[in-house]
């Protein structure tokens, strides 16, 4: 029982955090231990049905509750305190970063290991420059379930990868506001659409990622490595100023600490 509400209180911090742009719902996962468990739980879910549908069940419900709770009070803190907020971010993803070297299996250094963590940051810097507006109305993309089969497919990716925010991609689509609309009043002629996209994408990232961790952990966890100090950039709020810059710190430290406690559990 405790480990299921662990589960869910993991999914709720994970559903929250991934509305706000710049956020990856990926790297939360993985600061939180929870990733690995959420690949495998997809990609082997036919071997281990029962066990694989009550942890993915217990998941969604605790992230479907943080999209619907979590997620206003988080705007509302990052509105009033965005430098602090940033700066606990920062030092999350700066306190995961011991959890996942030693996932890679990194013994020893060796000069390939750079190379893989600039090619993930590259990854996501080279997403950055896309332009956040299709051009199009987007109303009828809205009203295109094709369209949002595909945008589904496209968010999995984002979904199941770190340092890629599914948000952003939202906005780069034109479906960022609708998404929130439908999600506030559960309109299901876009939620089913977007949800089934969403699945298939999801299955197909997750078991292919899922053999690259198994069979080449140490380039796969790097290049993940590089997917989350670029969304650390990406989320950089500024330089704080005068008291502000103990605050700052204080809470860099705060999140330091809180996602290295917890990669050690």
């Amino acid at each position: 029982m405790k480990e299921h509400l662990i589960t869910a209180a993991k999914g709720a911090v994970i559903g929250g955090t991934m509305l706000i742009p710049g956020v990856s719902g990926g790297t939360m996962a993985m600061m939180l231990s929870i990733y690995d468990r959420l690949i495998n739980a997809v990609s082997e879910f036919f071997r281990h049905k029962r066990e694989s549908l009550l942890f993915l069940l217990i998941f969604c419900l605790g992230a479907g509750v943080g999209m619907l709770l979590i997620a206003k009070p988080l705007f509302r803190v990052l509105d009033a305190f965005p430098l602090p907020a940033g700066y606990f971010f920062m030092g999350a993803v700066a306190g995961s970063v011991p959890m996942i070297y030693h996932k890679a299996r990194a013994a020893s250094f060796h000069w390939r290991d750079p190379v893989y963590i600039a090619a993930g940051m590259a990854m996501v810097f080279l997403l950055s420059y896309l332009p956040a507006d299709p051009g199009q109305d987007a109303a009828a993309l809205a009203a295109n379930p094709l369209y949002l089969v595909l945008a589904g497919l496209i968010a999995a990716v984002a979904l199941v990868l770190p340092g890629i925010s599914v948000s952003y991609l939202m906005l780069m689509m034109g479906l960022y506001d609708k998404m929130v609309q439908a999600m506030d009043s559960l309109y299901l002629p876009f939620l089913v659409p977007l949800a089934v996209g969403l699945a298939l994408g999801i299955i197909s990232t997750a078991k292919i990622l899922d053999v690259l961790m198994t069979r080449h952990p140490r380039p796969t966890y790097l290049v993940i490595l590089g997917f989350m100090l670029a969304s650390v950039l990406s989320v950089f709020p500024g330089v704080p100023g005068g008291l502000e810059i103990l605050i700052c710190l204080a809470t860099f430290l705060a999140g330091f600490l809180v996602i290295l406690r917890l990669s050690k559990l």
